[in-house]
C-alpha cells in the first residue's frame, strides 16, 4: 500500500538512473515522488548524535525504562471457584460496554486491573471491542511490548488450502509462489480505502492524514473514532474471506505508534497494537502466512499520508532526522524481540523493515547503514523470520551488488503503471505487454543474484488503470487520467490529461463506476491485466495484491473484484500467462479513453 496507505499519491518521477520512460515506474500513488523537499539531508550519513539528541533520546529511553520495571510481574483476575479459563472469550463489545459493567458490578466477570492501568490501553472495560481477546488482565511484557489479550496456547496446523503447506511445515520461499494480499487501510489510515472517515470535513480545515485526523479530533474522540474503525474494518471474516479466495500470504501494514508515541505526536497510542496482534491470531486459525509491514517511522520516511503525516520527510532528513534513525531502530528492538517468541516462528514468516522509504529524497548511503543496522538488531533479538526491505523506488536493476550477505534479506518492489505519466498513457493492448515482457523480465533479472539483487517480491501492485479513485492521490487532489491533478506543485501537477493519446476526451466516470456497469471488454481487459501481473510477479517470489478491501474502489479491492468477475475465483485458478497474444483491445470496441 494497499495506494490504502495528499500531495500526489504516485506523483510520477524521472530518476537518472532509470533507462527509459517506459520502464521508469512509480509506486502507489502517496505523494510527490520528486528528487527534492526542500531540506537538507544528513551529511554523510553518520550514526552520531549531537549532545543535545544523545540527551533528548536518553530521556525518553530512562522514561521508557521506569515504565516497563514499574509494569513487571503480571496480575491475574479474580475468578470464582472451579473457573477456568480457556484462552478465548467472546465478551462485550462497543455499544454493549454498559452491560459488561454491569457484569463486571455483579461478580460474573472480574478484570481487577491495578488502579494504575485503569482507565488505560490494558482495561479491557476501555475497549470498543474484546472479542476473541484473552482479557484476563495482565501487566506483562516483551520487549516493553504487552502480551495483554493473548491465550496462552497456539495451533500452527492449518493451511489455507491444498496447494500450500500447513503452518508448521516450510513454505518453500522462492520455489513456492507467494500469492497474498494486503489488509491495508486497517491500522494506518489511507483515505481513499476508507473515505468516509475524511470526507465530513471542509476542505480549509486540512485534515487529509491520520495525523491531521487526530489532531483535529483530540486525543479522546479520536480514540473513539480510530478503534471503531479497527473493531469493524477487519474482523475474523476478513481472514477466512482471503483464505477462501486461494490467497496464502497477508502483508499487514501497521504504524510506529502501535509500539510507541512521542510528545509532539497526536496519533491514537498503542491501541493499534492489540488489534494487530489479533489480526495475527486470526491468520494463524486459518492458516495464513504474516508478512508484518512497518508502515511509518518517526518524522515520515517519504512525506505521504500513508505514512501517517503528509508533508517532508523527517526521517534522516531534517532537523530531527537522525534522531528519529535511532528511534526506529529503538522501535525494532522492541518489536523484534517480541516477534522472537517462539509464537511467531511459523505465523511470521517475513519481518519488514520499513514501508517505501523515499530514497530519491534521501541520501542512498543513509537508508542502506540504517537498513543493515535494522537486520543486525533484529536478528540479534533472534528473529528466524526472512526480512523485507523497500525498493525505495530507485528501480530493480539498481540494487544488484548492493546489502549483500546478509542471510534471508529480500528486496520487496512496488508496481503500478498508474502513478507514471508515461506508463498510464500506455493502450490497453500495450499496459498488458509491458506486464508481461517489462515487469516479468524485471522479476526474472532481479531474483538472480547474477543479475540483480537476489531474493525479490513484490509487496504492492493492483488492477487499476487509471488513477482516478476518490482521494487516491491525496485528499481533494484530481487525477493525472483527466489532467485535474492540481498539486500546487509545478514539479508533480498534471494539469492536461494523461490517459491514452492525450484526447482530452477521458474522464473518470466509466472507472469509478458500480462493476456491474463496465462493459463485458473492459471486464475482460481488467482480469488479462491481473492475471498477467501474477504471472510476471511469480517469476521471482511472488506477490501481495493492494488491497483486500475498501469502501468504494473496486479496481483496489481483491474482496470486490472478486465478486465482480473481473479476479479469478481463486488466485491459483487463471485463464492468462502471458504466452498468448493479447488482442487488441480497441478493435474488439474497448475506447482506450475508457
Amino acid at each position: 500500500m494497499a495506494p490504502p496507505r495528499r500531495e500526489s499519491r504516485r506523483a510520477e518521477y524521472q530518476h537518472k538512473s532509470q533507462r527509459h520512460p517506459a520502464t521508469a515506474r512509480d509506486s502507489r500513488g502517496r505523494g510527490d515522488r520528486s528528487s527534492g523537499n526542500g531540506e537538507k539531508s544528513s551529511k554523510g550519513g553518520s550514526s552520531l548524535l549531537s549532545e543535545e539528541l544523545l540527551a533528548k533520546l536518553n530521556a525518553e529511553n530512562e522514561k521508557a525504562d521506569r515504565s516497563r520495571r514499574e509494569t513487571r510481574r503480571p496480575h491475574r483476575i479474580t475468578k470464582k471457584p472451579n473457573q477456568r479459563h480457556r484462552g478465548k472469550r467472546r465478551v462485550v463489545s462497543g455499544p454493549a460496554l454498559e452491560e459488561g459493567r454491569k457484569r463486571r458490578s455483579s461478580g460474573k466477570q472480574r478484570y481487577s486491573p491495578r488502579a494504575s492501568a485503569k482507565g488505560s490501553e490494558l482495561d479491557p472495560f476501555t475497549w470498543y471491542d474484546t472479542t476473541d481477546f484473552n482479557v484476563t488482565y495482565t501487566d506483562a511484557t516483551v520487549g516493553g511490548l504487552s502480551v495483554m489479550g493473548l491465550a496462552s496456547t497456539w495451533d500452527d496446523s492449518k493451511k489455507p488450502n491444498d496447494n500450500v503447506p500447513a503452518l508448521d511445515q516450510k513454505f518453500k520461499y522462492g520455489t513456492m509462489p507467494i500469492r497474498g494480499v494486503n489488509i491495508g487501510g486497517w491500522l494506518v489510515l489511507e483515505p481513499f480505502i476508507t473515505p468516509s472517515l475524511f470526507s465530513s470535513y471542509d476542505p480549509k480545515l486540512g485534515v487529509v492524514d491520520e495525523y491531521t485526523l487526530s489532531q483535529h479530533l483530540g486525543s479522546t474522540e479520536a480514540a473513539k473514532t480510530i478503534e471503531k474503525h479497527y473493531a469493524t474494518f477487519v474482523t475474523e471474516e476478513t481472514f477466512s474471506g482471503i483464505a477462501a479466495a486461494g490467497l496464502d500470504h497477508i502483508r499487514i501494514p501497521y504504524p510506529y505508534w502501535a509500539v510507541t508515541t512521542y510528545p509532539e505526536d497526536p496519533y491514537v497510542p498503542k491501541i493499534s497494537w492489540r488489534y494487530l496482534l489479533r489480526g495475527i491470531e486470526w491468520a494463524r486459525k486459518y492458516g495464513l502466512r504474516v508478512n508484518l509491514d512497518l508502515h511509518s517511522v518517526p518524522g515520515s520516511q517519504n512525506g505521504w499520508s500513508h505514512s501517517g503525516r503528509q508533508g517532508s520527510v523527517g526521517w534522516i532528513n531534517g532537523t530531527d532526522g537522525l534522531l528519529n534513525v535511532q528511534r526506529s531502530l529503538d522501535i525494532h528492538n522492541q518489536l523484534s524481540q517480541f516477534f522472537a517468541q517462539p509464537r511467531y516462528k511459523n505465523i511470521v514468516t517475513i519481518y519488514g523493515l520499513l514501508n517505501e522509504p523515499k530514497m530519491i529524497a534521501l541520501p542512498i548511503e543513509p537508508v542502506l547503514n540504517w537498513t543493515q543496522n535494522a537486520f543486525n538488531i533484529v536478528r540479534k533479538n533472534g528473529v528466524q523470520a526472512y526480512i523485507a526491505f523497500g525498493d525505495g523506488f530507485l528501480g530493480l536493476p539498481n540494487w544488484q551488488g548492493k546489502l549483500q550477505g546478509l542471510e534471508g534479506l529480500v528486496l520487496d518492489v512496488h508496481q503500478y503503471v498508474i502513478f507514471n505519466v508515461d506508463q498510464i498513457a500506455y493502450t490497453h493492448q500495450n499496459k498488458i505487454q509491458f506486464t508481461c515482457s517489462g515487469w516479468g523480465t524485471q522479476m526474472t533479472q532481479s531474483v538472480n543474484v547474477a543479475t540483480g539483487f537476489g531474493p525479490t517480491l513484490c509487496g504492492e501492485w493492483s488492477q487499476a488503470d487509471t488513477d482516478c479513485t476518490r482521494y487516491l492521490n491525496n485528499v481533494n487532489v484530481g487525477a493525472r487520467w483527466d489532467g485535474t491533478l492540481n498539486t500546487g506543485d509545478p514539479r508533480t501537477q498534471v494539469l492536461s490529461p494523461a490517459c491514452p493519446k492525450g484526447s482530452g476526451t477521458c474522464e473518470c466516470s466509466d472507472a469509478n463506476a458500480d462493476p456491474s456497469k463496465y462493459s463485458s471488454e473492459y471486464k475482460q481487459w481488467l482480469r488479462m491485466f491481473a492475471e498477467a501481473q501474477m504471472v510476471s510477479f511469480e517469476k521471482a517470489w511472488g506477490w501481495f495484491y493492494w488491497n483486500w478491501d475498501t469502501e468504494a474502489a473496486v479496481q483496489w479491492s481483491w474482496k470486490k473484484g472478486m465478486a465482480a468477475g473481473i479476479l479469478p475465483p481463486r488466485a491459483y485458478q487463471r485463464d492468462f500467462n502471458c504466452s498468448a497474444m493479447v488482442p487488441d483491445f480497441a478493435a474488439s470496441g474497448l475506447p482506450e479513453t475508457y
